[in-house]
């Protein structure tokens, strides 16, 4: 089986991770923080927040954000639904913005007409996620100017897009909202192995995330209620969690972060290849906003809605390991049970019907991308 995505680990990373197993620290240690720094200097943010996943990651994000109760959360329908549950982790009524045709993200012309409405029925909401979907950014000077318009706090859901660009800087430095959100998930762009990271360039959101991270506890005097009363003292002043990342995951991404250069160009040069090889077949290839330079997380095709199971069967039973990104989360029985139907997000139904996400990652030959390529082939009809 070919999959779709996989991690690429070197004798490097396994001997980064094998340096913090014979040292004093295996968590809460000194790997953490390099890791931070350096993907906060790699994407030009002033701060990094390491956590144990990208849900976590969405979920200090909101926290830090103030959502809650009664508070309204908006995001895409075409993502996982980590997306979405992070605003209902909160207390938060959560709504989605339906995506553009040619990029799969968020559109920012369906948003501001939603912006407005809401705006008239006092119905606006207090977060925005917009959604890098397959390493695209999303228009986000855009996205960003119309959230300051209204007043939303607007957190970057990158966990495809680790190492994108957009307008010349690099996905994560929040030139365009408070916060952005990575993931390390074995089958995105770099790995810790689970793991995801906040960045922020924002003091006040960054010390929150420090806390939230960690129980709501600080040993800061200066955040305490009351003076210290010594080096053992701590204090939880508000409600946290435990969401850390270890120094064994940080250790091999920081391993990993050295890497990212050869493994953005690797996943260039098969996207490229992609759009070459597939030029001929009746399929719908990705395009990209001349803004934008994706980091290739997903190459998603489009194939004939009615075609698409029988397409998608062929390929696995040929041990193509395709897969679908994603069902749109509106979709789900749990969302459904919030009063979400089919045709609220029809754009967003409309890509899924047709969608195949092909095999991807840094480590896929030349040969398995031919084997693909011919397996898609005969897979059409």
């Amino acid at each position: 089986m070919i999959p779709y995505g996989r991690q690429d680990i070197s004798e490097a990373d396994i001997r980064a991770v094998e340096e913090v197993l014979r040292s004093d620290w295996l968590t809460q240690g000194p790997a953490v923080e390099r890791f931070e720094k350096a993907v906060a200097d790699y994407c030009g943010a002033k701060y990094a927040v390491a956590v144990n996943s990208a849900t976590s990651a969405l979920h200090l994000a909101c926290l830090a954000a103030e959502l809650g109760e009664g508070d309204r959360m908006w995001t895409s329908p075409n993502t996982f639904v980590a997306s979405a549950n992070c605003g209902r982790y909160c207390g938060a009524e959560v709504d989605f913005v339906d995506i553009d045709p040619a990029t799969y993200n968020l559109s920012q012309e369906r948003l501001e007409e939603k912006l407005a409405r809401a705006e008239r029925s006092g119905t606006l909401p207090k977060v925005l996620i917009p959604v890098h979907f397959a390493g695209q950014p999303c228009q986000m000077a855009e996205i960003g100017e119309l959230a300051g318009r209204y007043g939303v706090t607007v957190i970057e859901d990158a966990s495809h897009a680790v190492g994108a660009v957009y307008r010349g800087a690099k996905v994560g430095a929040c030139g365009h909202s408070s916060m952005t959100v990575f993931s390390f998930h074995p089958v995105k762009i770099m790995t810790t192995g689970e793991g995801g990271m906040v960045l922020t360039n924002d003091t006040a959101l960054y010390e929150r995330l420090l806390r939230l991270r960690s129980h709501g506890i600080t040993r800061d005097e200066g955040q305490m209620e009351g003076p210290s009363e010594g080096a053992w003292y701590y204090q939880q002043i508000e409600l946290g969690y435990n969401y850390r990342m270890t120094d064994l995951q940080a250790a091999l991404g920081t391993s990993q972060l050295e890497r990212l250069a050869e493994f953005l160009a690797r996943r260039r040069a098969l996207a490229l290849r992609y759009d070459q090889l597939l030029g001929d077949l009746p399929v719908t290839l990705p395009r990209l906003h001349p803004h934008c330079e994706s980091s290739w997380h997903l190459y998603v095709v489009q194939v004939r809605a009615e075609s698409r199971r029988q397409v998608f069967d062929a390929l696995r039973a040929g041990g193509i390991g395709v897969n679908v990104h994603y069902i749109p989360v509106h979709l789900q029985p749990y969302y459904r049970r919030q009063g979400f139907k089919p045709g609220d997000f029809p754009v967003a139904e409309n890509y899924y019907a047709g969608a195949i996400s092909l095999p991807l990652h840094a480590g896929l030959t030349d040969g398995q991308q031919d084997e693909v390529v011919g397996a898609l082939r005969k897979a059409l009809p």
